[in-house]
């Protein structure tokens, strides 16, 4: 463990190291940022961070942080948890919710409680009320480094009364090192998206991606400008066993293939820059309102482990 820095809030930040199977990781205990991801004889971080602690506070705020308690948009800041109505910090154009609010998870202090040199687990309890969101929630996030090589991420979120959960990492990924990605390719296993409206919320339809700027089914050179990408790829109904469901290529010859449990992935094409993607697996957004959407509800008895996992290869 390596001190990082001092956040705005007088809060130590460190930075925690994982190494094994030719893959270094660097996690910082903001946000659960995945601060850097070096492949063997790459001379450059895969994901992009910053080495500055106030870039996380502010233009970067989202990069590599675990967002939620609930991942995207949560529409006109409200949604029904068993029979009542609950409201929540409207922070996306005065109207919505976005990653659970101006103080979610990614501008909180997560707890190390256990590292070695493959492992990382960090911990961090939400109370009841905190953002508008019922019940006293545990969650914890499990970074593990397997062959592959493989970094695989598992959030478990505990609650003692009935609530909503969908967190995601939110790295945004070069496979390059360079300022932009035209130069990568992207496929997603998945034949549906989700449109969004003027205000980036989702619609409620379900949408074929064959035949539009959407279709990823095969390997799709990224033209990014040529189309907004700011959407939820449907992958499938309901969470299920760990599933490979997406491919990104760069220019270099590394791949990164993402496997994953939820229902849908989140692709956001960082304009006007379009110097990374943001991939962000998580359950549909908005799914509390979408009464055809799969559940993100959780309960006591009913705790969710959303796992996703990275797998490079040169």
């Amino acid at each position: 463990m390596t001190p990082f820095g001092t956040a705005s809030n007088g809060c130590r930040v460190d930075a925690l190291k994982l190494s094994a199977h030719g893959l270094d990781a660097t996690v910082l205990t903001l946000g659960a940022i995945l601060q850097s991801l070096r492949l063997d004889g790459v001379p450059y971080s895969l994901t992009v961070g910053s080495n500055h602690l106030s870039d996380y506070e502010g233009a970067m705020k989202y990069h590599g942080s675990i967002v939620g308690p609930v991942a995207n948009r949560i529409s006109n800041a409200t949604a029904t948890i068993n029979k009542k109505t609950h409201h929540f910090d409207t922070n996306f154009i005065c109207k919505h919710t976005l990653h659970g609010g101006q103080a979610g998870t990614h501008t909180r202090i997560w707890h190390a409680t256990h590292h070695e040199p493959n492992r990382l687990d960090l911990t961090l309890d939400l109370f009841d009320g905190d953002g508008g969101f019922p019940g006293n929630r545990n969650i914890t996030a499990r970074f593990d480094i397997i062959a592959g090589p493989i970094l695989r991420l598992s959030i478990t979120t505990k609650t003692d009364a009935p609530s909503i959960a969908n967190l995601t990492n939110h790295s945004y990924w070069n496979l390059d090192g360079t300022d932009h990605m035209r130069h990568h390719s992207l496929r997603i296993k998945a034949a549906m998206y989700l449109p969004i409206d003027n205000e980036s919320v989702v619609t409620g339809v379900i949408a074929p991606v064959k035949g539009t700027l959407y279709d990823f089914s095969a390997q799709t050179p990224l033209t990014l400008g040529k189309k907004p990408l700011d959407n939820t790829f449907c992958l499938s109904d309901q969470r299920r066993p760990l599933t490979e469901v997406l491919c990104l290529k760069g220019r270099s010859g590394i791949s990164m293939n993402l496997a994953t449990t939820e229902a849908g992935t989140h692709i956001f094409d960082s304009r006007p820059t379009y110097d990374s993607i943001a991939i962000e697996a998580q359950g549909w957004p908005d799914a509390p309102n979408k009464r055809s959407f799969p559940s993100i509800r959780i309960s006591p008895n009913a705790p969710i482990t959303q796992v996703t996992q990275w797998r490079f290869t040169r």
